[in-house]
C-alpha cells in the first residue's frame, strides 16, 4: 500500500491581485508582511482551504471526485475541523488504544476516518495515546513568501444599513486590507518514510493532487477574490530516498523578477515565468508536472 507512494518536490507559484491571501491576526488582519516588505501565506491557511474541501462531501467539487472517494466517503473526514467533538474523537481513539498493536494499526478507526491526519499529521493526542498514534505527516507545507515586497492598500468600508442602535449607517475604519500584486512561491514536500506510520495511501496524495489546482477558485471570499495559482509543480524523484537535492528543483522553478526588484510588482509581466525545468535536473526526476495544467 505505502510503497506506492513516490518522494515529491511541490512549488507553488501564487499570484495575488488585490485580494488578502492570508490575513495576520497580530495586525488587525493586514496581509501578513515582514519587516522587510515581503508577503507571506502560512501553510496553516492553505491546509485549512484542503480541508474544507474534503470536508463538505455534499459540495459539487467533492461530487464530481472519482468514485473512489465518493463511495468511501467515510475515510475522507477531517479531524482539524471546526466544531469538532473532541470526546467523540477520544472515544474513538481510546478503542483503538485498548487493542494497540502495530500489525493493526493501520486499520484502527483512527487511521482510516481522518485524511488529514493521514497526510499532515496529527497532534490530537490524549493521555496514552503516544504509542503509536500520528505525529508527523506525509506531506508538509512550507511558508510562501513573495518574491518582491509586496505593496498594503487599507480602506474603509461602509455600511448603508446601520448596524448600532440608532444609527442608519455604519463603517469599519481601515477594515478592507489588500495586497496590490504580489507573486508568492510555496514549496511543499511529500516524504513517503512516513506512510508507514500514518496509513496514508496513494489515493490520499492522489486527492491532495486534485485538490491543489482548486484550492483558491472554490474558496473565494469578498476580502479575497482573485488568487491564482499559476502553477503547482509536482515533481516525483526516481525512488523513495530522493535523487535531487530540493532546493535545485525549487530554485529552478521559481521565477524571476524583472526590473526594480526592491519594488512591489504591478502585474505578472514584471516577472520571467518559468515553464520547466532545464534539461541536467529532468534527468534527475522521474517526472515534473504542472497540475493546473493536468
Amino acid at each position: 500500500m505505502n510503497s506506492e507512494i513516490k518522494r515529491a518536490t511541490g512549488l507553488m507559484v501564487i499570484e495575488v491581485v488585490n485580494s488578502n491571501a492570508n490575513g495576520d491576526p497580530d495586525r488587525e488582519s493586514d496581509p501578513r508582511q515582514r519587516p522587510n516588505g515581503i508577503g507571506e501565506i502560512s501553510p496553516v491557511s492553505f491546509k485549512r482551504k484542503l480541508r474544507d474541501l474534503v470536508g463538505d462531501h455534499d459540495s459539487v467539487f467533492y461530487q464530481n471526485l472519482p468514485a473512489v472517494y465518493i463511495k468511501n466517503s467515510d475515510h475522507y473526514c477531517i479531524l482539524e475541523s471546526r466544531g469538532r467533538d473532541r470526546k467523540s474523537i477520544q472515544s474513538e481513539m481510546s478503542k483503538d488504544i485498548k487493542n494497540f498493536e502495530q500489525k493493526s494499526f493501520l486499520e484502527s478507526t483512527f487511521v482510516k476516518k481522518y485524511w488529514d491526519a493521514r497526510i499532515f499529521g496529527n497532534t490530537f493526542l490524549e493521555e496514552g495515546a503516544n504509542k503509536g498514534f500520528i505525529k508527523t505527516g506525509v506531506v508538509q507545507f512550507g511558508v510562501g513568501t513573495s518574491i518582491s515586497p509586496v505593496n498594503i492598500i487599507r480602506h474603509t468600508n461602509t455600511n448603508k444599513a446601520g448596524v448600532q442602535e440608532g444609527k442608519n449607517a455604519g463603517m469599519a475604519p481601515l477594515a478592507f486590507r489588500i495586497v496590490e500584486h504580489g507573486v508568492y512561491c510555496m514549496p511543499f514536500f511529500v516524504n513517503p518514510n512516513y506512510a508507514a506510520k500514518t496509513g496514508c495511501t496513494q489515493e490520499d496524495i492522489d486527492l491532495l493532487k486534485l485538490l491543489i489546482p482548486k484550492a483558491y477558485d472554490l474558496n473565494r471570499s469578498a476580502i479575497r477574490p482573485d488568487v491564482r495559482i499559476r502553477h503547482a509543480w509536482y515533481i516525483e524523484h526516481l525512488n523513495a530516498l530522493g535523487s535531487c537535492p530540493d532546493y535545485l528543483l525549487l530554485e529552478a522553478l521559481t521565477p524571476k523578477r524583472t526590473g526594480d526588484v526592491t519594488t512591489a510588482s504591478k502585474s505578472w509581466a514584471d516577472y520571467e515565468d518559468k515553464t520547466d525545468l532545464p534539461e541536467e535536473l529532468k534527468a534527475k526526476v522521474s517526472s515534473a508536472t504542472d497540475l493546473m495544467l493536468v
